[in-house]
């Protein structure tokens, strides 16, 4: 039978304190979540939902801290080498399982994390431009097929957007026309004005554009269909139901954090995204609270790797 989580926290933290007294007074002091992508994106805004609810049970400011740079890389790199302490921990997604796998020479490795719990959910949408003639995903192969060489914005290196992508044109040998773009505001301004056929982005950083009828979603790179968009149907109703990009938030602490702290932090992430106005606001930006506890998260995690694995390694074949 396992614990309520209230209890179990409770009592993880009251035995490591017999044998650390430290423990039995943390946290003393403010605790910090480095996001590693710049103030307003997906992970940001998903913190800043969940960190006030958390300081409140902990009884301590939790503190964002954006890290931006370098694929997610730099902010990375700082907590990894943070002391293990519970005051710095790192707001984690799926670049955090992809990086190792698609680039060389990374200042961290997976291995100086532990992960702490899994906290939200979003979608990533196929989209173009509103006035387009296609209504789904199938209509846009179709469409690309007898004009290849489409323009289209293939996302960050490693993204959930980027390998979705790829993971289109190996299944159906489309070409297209690759146009690079520093991040999803001027990818969507393209989009928007006709720049670009296709584009590929969270569902958080398109309500907006959804709404107003700039863009038109043509499918959710998803196994399900989002809440937000009902009558949208998924990559997988298109045809193509390896064509999922769903991006995963979570926290992870440096390697050695003592596990009554992780226990502690993964307690009020539990009640974090339990708050009803904290799901709501979530679900209006476009994600969905999914916790997972630390035992299920790390489960998780190691299905995300293996998943990742295999379409790393058939899109690299398919270049």
């Amino acid at each position: 039978m396992r614990l309520p989580s209230l209890l179990l926290a409770t009592l993880c933290v009251a035995l490591a304190a017999l044998g650390n007294p430290a423990l039995a007074k943390w946290p003393e002091q403010p605790i910090r979540i480095v996001v590693p992508y710049p103030a307003g994106g997906g992970v940001d805004v998903m913190m800043r939902v969940l960190a006030p609810i958390m300081s409140e049970r902990l009884g301590q400011p939790v503190i964002i801290d954006n890290r931006a740079g370098a694929n997610a890389n730099i902010g990375t790199a700082i907590v990894g080498t943070a002391k293990p302490d519970g005051y710095t921990l790192l707001a984690s997604a799926t670049y955090l399982t992809v990086n190792p796998l698609i680039e060389t020479g990374l200042a961290w490795k997976p291995s100086e994390f532990t992960p702490v719990a899994g906290l939200t959910r979003t979608y990533n949408l196929f989209m173009a431009n509103g006035t387009s003639p296609w209504k789904n995903l199938g209509d846009f192969v179709t469409a690309a097929r007898a004009q290849p060489g489409l323009a289209i914005a293939p996302g960050g290196t490693g993204s959930p957007q980027s390998m979705a992508h790829r993971m289109l044109r190996v299944r159906t040998g489309l070409q297209f026309t690759e146009i690079p773009y520093r991040g999803t505001p001027p990818l969507l301004v393209d989009l928007g004005n006709g720049t670009l056929a296709m584009g590929v982005a969270p569902l958080a950083a398109v309500l907006g554009m959804l709404e107003s009828g700039k863009l038109k979603a043509l499918a959710v790179a998803s196994e399900q269909r989002s809440q937000l968009l009902p009558d949208v149907q998924t990559t997988g109703e298109a045809g193509y139901p390896d064509v999922i990009a769903e991006s995963w938030y979570g926290l992870h602490a440096p390697a050695g954090t003592p596990p009554a702290i992780v226990q502690a932090v993964a307690e009020a992430a539990r009640v974090a995204t339990a708050d009803p106005k904290a799901q709501a606001i979530a679900l209006k930006a476009g994600g969905e609270t999914a916790f997972l506890d630390t035992r299920d998260f790390e489960a998780f995690l190691v299905r995300d790797r293996q998943r990742w694995e295999r379409i790393v390694a058939e899109v690299s074949k398919g270049q």
